[in-house]
């Protein structure tokens, strides 16, 4: 593991109420040495786009059990691209069906998690993914 730090934004985008799953996974991801920042409850899109730029993250993970993921995380991509944050690696999870998942994968979203999968997944999951995003950036340099 490099000795950079992986900044990760958790987010629950909308009216979704429910938390428990990004507060796990906060922890885990705490746990495994990554600097987290957990939005809280209730956010817009242009909330969660304006903390990942104050806070300078390099992931952003939204949380979804609503339903409304397809209008939501599109919106929070949109706002980081006019932060000029379209490279913040993304994730997620919630329920999302495996077709609305393809759709979003093809706005950008690397990986969406859905209930059930191992935290240790998806700590690990983010880790390698930023290793391998610095290193592409160290060769590239």
């Amino acid at each position: 593991m490099s000795e950079r730090k992986i900044r990760v934004l958790v987010g629950k985008p909308g009216l979704d109420g429910h938390d428990r799953g990004a507060k796990t996974i906060a922890a885990v991801l705490r746990d495994h040495g990554m600097e987290v920042i957990y939005t809280g409850l209730h956010q817009t899109p242009e909330m969660i786009a304006e903390t990942a730029l104050q806070e300078d993250v390099d992931v952003v993970g939204l949380s979804i059990l609503s339903g409304a993921h397809m209008t939501l995380f599109p919106r929070v991509r949109e706002e980081l691209e006019k932060r000029g944050m379209a490279h913040v690696l993304l994730t997620g999870g919630g329920i999302i069906s495996a077709e609305d998942m393809e759709e979003l994968s093809k706005l950008g979203f690397s990986k969406l998690f859905g209930p059930g999968t191992p935290t240790e997944e998806i700590a690990n999951w983010i880790q390698s993914t930023m290793e391998e995003r610095w290193k592409n950036e160290e060769v590239s340099r």
